[in-house]
């Protein structure tokens, strides 16, 4: 049986902010694979676990300054990138987000030992739908996630990664309750599992 490392990058939607870690998309999707035979094991010899670096409220510079502080294995069999909500949260130009976003994204594939098919890209959602931002400006909102996501998207075709666009399915769904944790903003193990299952059908395509 091979082990396989997965390394998981972002913020809040990464961790599975709300929902039990065991919800989040990165170990969801472990055990989606894990049912295929592809085994993970993170950093700490942890089986059927990812290595998550993330926290909520983390923007892109604050992810570089901490990939900066952290020991990594020599190489990563799949890495995916989920970052730039509280770039746009935080009203910061979309140019300063590309910088950073192209830094992390050449990180990514570095620690994928520079097999750039090996990197997941996943889209911004927007929280501008859901019931936590209801006094906001949801199309300005929506307008500048799109913006960010476009960058995204960009440079991972520019870089030869995967893209995964999660945000027209997370708008969809961002009025149904059994898809949106208790806070109102971030989504529930439900929705969660809806971009598990992309990523993992496209670790699968690209492994058989």
């Amino acid at each position: 049986m091979k082990i396989y490392s997965y390394l998981a990058l972002g913020d809040s939607y990464t961790i599975g902010e709300q929902v039990p870690l065991a919800e989040s998309f990165p170990y969801q999707t472990v055990q989606i694979l894990r049912k295929e035979d592809i085994h993970i094991d993170n950093h700490q010899h942890v089986f059927a676990a990812p290595e998550i670096i993330a926290k909520t409220g983390w923007a892109t510079d604050e992810l570089i300054s901490v990939i900066g502080q952290t020991v990594f294995l020599p190489k990563y069999d799949m890495v995916s990138l989920l970052i730039g909500v509280n770039n746009q949260y935080r009203g910061r130009a979309v140019h300063e987000f590309k910088k950073e976003f192209e830094i992390l994204l050449q990180m990514a594939i570095q620690f994928a030992g520079g097999v750039a098919k090996n990197v997941y890209v996943l889209s911004i959602p927007d929280w501008g739908v859901t019931p936590f931002a209801k006094d906001r400006d949801a199309k300005k909102i929506a307008m500048e996630i799109d913006e960010y996501n476009n960058v995204c998207e960009r440079t991972a075709s520019d870089y030869k990664t995967n893209f995964i666009n999660i945000t027209n399915d997370q708008r969809a769904d961002a009025a149904i309750a059994e898809y949106l944790a208790t806070d109102g903003l971030h989504p529930s193990g439900m929705e969660y599992r809806k971009w598990a299952l992309k990523l993992s059908q496209l670790i699968l395509k690209q492994r058989t």
